[in-house]
């Protein structure tokens, strides 16, 4: 297990605290901490669209008719909800990336997943082109292909 861990902080260290050239240590140090200050406005993001999920889900239960959701109402209300989880798997890749060397290259992709889930859940196929269902099919198709052989390399090296 030593030598996987070892393995996988070899593979992507682009930001290494220690550098040969005083400057680029400087910058790397930059960096870090500008990654640190996109996860604390992440989280910000995250507490402002649950808010915002709570703040459209009572608008909408509060317009005449009262405590009834129309299809409209229900694909705004699913459409503020995944927002905020897509947000929350950008912030996991954020403190991901923060805490090793290694980019989470499934949960990436889970996230991709996630957001054109989000995609095709708030699409109003009235105003779209067959052209663009197909795309967006493709997307799907290609990521949900990349999802499935990323998790099952990761599954068979750990065993």
């Amino acid at each position: 297990m030593a030598d996987r861990d070892e393995r996988h902080t070899l593979i992507h260290e682009e930001l290494p605290k220690e550098h040969d050239d005083p400057l680029i240590r400087v910058l790397h140090l930059v960096i870090r901490n500008s990654i640190r200050v996109l996860a604390v406005l992440m989280v910000l993001v995250i507490v402002w669209g649950v808010a915002d999920v709570v703040l459209v889900l009572y608008q909408r239960l509060m317009t005449e008719p009262a405590f009834l959701l129309d299809y409209n109402d229900l694909f705004d209300v699913f459409g503020a909800f995944m927002l905020v989880l897509i947000a929350i798997e950008i912030f996991i890749n954020i403190r991901l990336y923060l805490g090793s060397y290694v980019i989470p290259i499934q949960l990436v992709m889970a996230t991709a997943l996630m957001a054109i889930a989000r995609k095709v859940i708030v699409m109003d196929l009235d105003d779209i082109s067959p052209h663009y269902i197909f795309a967006i099919a493709a997307v799907v198709l290609a990521l949900g292909v990349a999802y499935w052989l990323v998790a099952k390399k990761a599954h068979r090296q750990d065993y």
